[in-house]
């Protein structure tokens, strides 16, 4: 097998996990862990095992200087994100997570004009408009379904705000530092603006541990070392053979495999039915975002990100 074909695999798999996670993690809250206490586990279980990797294998210094960017950036790629993600998703449905998450690029666009100064053809320009059309559209009806809410969706709209300037701002840093020793710092930061969040440590005190179930136990490991370990080593081993831009073109297929595995997880009992919470409107609104995302990224779409990736 060449290492295109296992890069590919590679991030077929790490959006596999992120479909899987929008499934399972929504699960495991509220009944067994509160949004906050769930963001504080993976956090925490994700820096440990990435100053682990780090201590071991990389020996890279960070100059003082970057320290301020490494927080700031930690503020949306990780508090940001994952606080308004896991709220998001505990309040609204799985494939609605799954659908916004894809107006991430477009988002990118956007603040790359006003932050990097980077051009937008009208071509972009439509492609925006388009995708905002649907994410608008699919917003509108929330909470006239299934499982929908208007805050929830508005929360991880927020969370893929967040994570677009996260993405943006750590542009720098990934070029002058191996993006392992950049993220383990984001996420060390990240964990001490969780703890610093008031709810979170309230809510850690409500929790009773021992009346979690074996399965969930194992539902809430598989989204710290799946969807949070792994899936970033995976996309790191995608890039050394891939470019950012055929990487990040793999999230449109989060969507189709949240529906995939809301059947799938169903059918087998290994979560509760949501598939109630599909319909063809939103299939509609779905389509029209991949359109604008199609727009707006197919062209110069890996200038932001074409970066060589240290090894």
């Amino acid at each position: 097998m060449s290492n295109i074909l296992r890069a590919h695999l590679a991030l077929f798999l790490v959006n596999a996990l992120y479909g899987a996670n929008h499934i399972i993690a929504k699960g495991v809250m509220p009944d067994y862990l509160t949004p906050n206490v769930f963001i504080l586990l993976r956090v925490a279980g994700a820096t440990l095992l990435f100053w682990i990797i780090k201590l071991l294998f990389i020996k890279e210094r960070v100059e003082r200087k970057d320290f301020l960017m490494l927080a700031v950036c930690a503020i949306f790629g990780v508090a940001m994100n994952q606080l308004f993600f896991f709220n998001g998703l505990n309040l609204s449905s799985s494939i609605n997570a799954g659908i916004i998450m894809t107006i991430n690029p477009i988002l990118v666009v956007i603040l790359s004009y006003f932050i990097l100064k980077e051009k937008i053809t009208w071509k972009k320009a439509i492609g925006i408009s388009i995708g905002a059309t649907g994410a608008i559209l699919l917003t509108l009806t929330a909470g006239t379904g299934s499982g929908d809410s208007l805050l929830g969706d508005l929360f991880l709209f927020i969370n893929a705000a967040s994570y677009a300037v996260y993405l943006v701002l750590v542009k720098p840093l990934m070029k002058k530092y191996k993006p392992f020793t950049v993220i383990t710092y984001i996420f060390s930061f990240g964990l001490l603006y969780v703890l610093l969040y008031p709810p979170t440590l309230m809510d850690l005190a409500e929790t009773n541990f021992s009346q979690i179930p074996l399965d969930v136990l194992l539902k809430i490991l598989y989204v710290i070392i799946g969807v949070t370990f792994f899936a970033y080593l995976l996309t790191v081993y995608s890039l050394k053979f891939l470019s950012p831009s055929i990487s990040s073109s793999y999230i449109y297929l989060q969507p189709v495999l949240v529906m995939l595995f809301t059947f799938l997880f169903g059918m087998w009992g290994l979560s509760e039915d949501y598939t109630d919470t599909i319909t063809l409107e939103k299939i509609g609104y779905m389509l029209v975002i991949f359109l604008g995302v199609f727009l707006t990224s197919s062209v110069n779409s890996g200038k932001l990100f074409r970066t060589k990736v240290k090894s």
